[in-house]
């Protein structure tokens, strides 16, 4: 599969507004870190809204499922840096979605995606699926101005953590896309056209909201490595 593993964790979530610039010193340079460097975590993005919300999206392409049950992942989550303490305190509206990759498309990373999610119709969940992994997403990436395209389906619930309980309690994710690629505007064209709601409805899917977003930070495994610890606990 183009994207790195057979499993990923999606977030997407606000920041309140006076702590923007420091959440995003501190994701960039200690958070997405210390999360790299947790065997099984292979890459992670972050995504910053152009259209509708929340303002950020951040997705991380692990080995598998079991990665985000980890012992090694669990003791991150349980014993956050002063530093993580005081930036999660100001995330609002946290979705968090421990999820299977269940069709990934196209190579590399264009500056634009879209985030797509809904959840199934409990009776269509298997031809939602068919229809989007045999007869829409495959003929995605190789169109202009587009590059991949990714469902996500939520399957694991993530237990409750230290993190978590500093944040407040997370929203959970059913079923998401996420497409990506080098035009705004082909991406948006293509929401008006194959990823249309009424398109998506029609085949089972429901409470559909879609975001815009432009690409911001991305970090792997082996660059995180290569640049040592980082510093952390301001």
């Amino acid at each position: 599969m183009p994207l790195l593993g057979q499993a990923a964790m999606l977030l997407s979530f606000d920041i309140a507004e006076e702590a923007i610039a420091e959440h995003d010193d501190w994701h960039t340079h200690e958070h997405m870190p210390e999360r790299l460097s947790i065997p099984g975590f292979l890459r992670g993005t972050r995504w910053v809204a152009l259209r509708g919300h929340p303002r950020y999206l951040v997705l991380y392409e692990v080995e598998a499922l079991a990665t985000l049950k980890s012992g090694a992942y669990l003791e991150r989550l349980n014993n956050p840096t002063p530093w993580t303490s005081k930036i999660m305190r100001h995330y609002r509206g946290m979705n968090r979605g421990f999820c299977s990759v269940s069709a990934s498309f196209g190579p590399g990373i264009g500056g634009f995606c879209v985030l797509l999610r809904f959840e199934p119709d409990k009776a269509a969940g298997p031809s939602l699926r068919a229809w989007l992994t045999r007869e829409v997403l495959p003929k995605l990436p190789a169109r202009p101005g587009l590059a991949g395209v990714h469902l996500l389906e939520g399957a694991v619930t993530p237990e409750m953590t230290s993190e978590q309980r500093i944040r407040g309690a997370d929203a959970a994710v059913d079923w998401a896309l996420v497409v990506n690629g080098y035009s705004q505007d082909a991406l948006e064209n293509l929401m008006r056209a194959d990823l249309r709601h009424a398109q998506l409805a029609q085949h089972g899917a429901k409470g559909i909201l879609d975001s815009t977003y432009r690409f911001d930070y991305s970090l792997t495994d082996g660059e995180a490595t290569a640049s040592g610890p980082s510093s952390s606990g301001r």
